[in-house]
């Protein structure tokens, strides 16, 4: 059985590490340019105007929704696509610089005064790529919660016997240990979460339709789940952890710990932020600089070893997917369980 699941793993990891390179590398436009290694991870793991589908045979102009000081412009990224790579707006002209909407004159060069102007609210690859992750997440929860409206008593099926084990190991093992008593109240934030950050890390690692970009490698997105976990947990911490923070024990350090309690409030969701920031995107650094010593060293010598390299991390890849899922979801029952046990409840754990 073991050896199955790592033949699929293997399988899996391979035909993913097959796709994860850039299609146009090997095109002929590509051969006549020098290879920059670096440029190419960067435009693998930025976001997007444009969803590329099957490598870069498919593209799929996304909708750009702009602010400026005279209004709203609206429009599609396929209007980038024309000779010049310069749009005529209502307002401005406008031009994709380096996967960033500027603002430009009518020869072509940016304006930086207009551009201040302009506010991007488009929705880019990374937008598209949430939105479907949320879809995918209401129907697996919608399908399973009418399994049990209709199989009350039975053994659980489909959709519902795959999302039933990992919501008794969160519940169990994750919010029960570590929240204590109220551990309930936070089940919702926790699960979806958990489900959140899984569906979009292994959706990062499709190459092809409906992956490919990569969400959890994005800082603002890490971002905003730290800021959600920091407010859970200083909105609901209660006066024990009030206490802690402003009146150590003993009274003569306070000089020293408050200011230390206080840096602890901010770090533990910065370290919530960066940890999955830095994993996800390592890994698709990593994959793609090995994957790359190919076209450096312009040889198919060093193909086997750059590709079996490349399959081995991304075989660990894989594992990271729901390893970072569980990491910052116990972590966030941890910092949330800090500040809402009660004082009785932290006696007994220590005893």
């Amino acid at each position: 059985m073991k050896s199955k699941i790592f033949n699929i793993l293997l399988i899996c990891a391979f035909f993913l590490t097959l796709g994860a390179f850039p299609t146009k590398v090997f095109s002929k436009e590509a051969k006549a340019e020098k290879f920059d290694a670096g440029k190419t991870a960067m435009e693998h793991i930025a976001d997007k105007h444009e969803w590329h589908l099957f490598g870069e045979k498919v593209v799929v102009p996304l909708p750009i929704i702009l602010y400026t000081d005279k209004g709203f412009e609206f429009f599609s990224s396929a209007n980038f696509n024309t000779e010049g790579n310069i749009y005529k707006g209502k307002y401005y002209n406008y031009s994709l610089v380096h996967d960033k909407i500027k603002a430009v004159d009518q020869a072509g060069k940016v304006d930086d005064v207009a551009t201040k102007k302009v506010w991007d609210f488009s929705i880019t690859q990374n937008i598209a790529g949430m939105w479907l992750s949320g879809l995918v997440l209401i129907f697996v929860f919608l399908s399973a919660s009418s399994g049990y409206k209709k199989r009350v008593g039975k053994a659980p099926k489909g959709l519902q016997s795959f999302v039933e084990p990992i919501i008794l190991f969160i519940r169990d093992d994750v919010a029960r240990p570590n929240i204590g008593v109220k551990y309930e109240r936070f089940m919702p934030l926790l699960l979806t979460v958990f489900f959140f950050i899984l569906i979009n890390n292994f959706f990062g690692m499709i190459p092809f339709f409906p992956g490919g970009y990569n969400l959890t490698g994005n800082i603002a997105v890490t971002f905003t789940l730290a800021f959600i976990i920091f407010l859970v947990i200083n909105l609901n911490g209660n006066k024990y952890y009030w206490k802690h923070i402003f009146s150590p024990n003993p009274w003569w350090l306070f000089p020293i710990m408050i200011p230390v309690e206080i840096v602890g409030i901010f770090s533990k969701p910065i370290a919530l932020m960066i940890r999955l920031f830095a994993n996800m995107l390592a890994g698709h650094i990593v994959i793609i600089s090995l994957i790359s010593l190919i076209f450096i060293f312009n040889t198919l010598w060093i193909a086997p070893v750059s590709i079996g390299f490349a399959l081995f991390i991304d075989v660990i890849e894989v594992l990271v997917v729901f390893l970072q899922a569980y990491v910052f979801t116990i972590l966030s029952a941890l910092f949330i369980g800090m500040a809402v046990q009660e004082h009785h409840e932290a006696q007994q754990e220590v005893i």
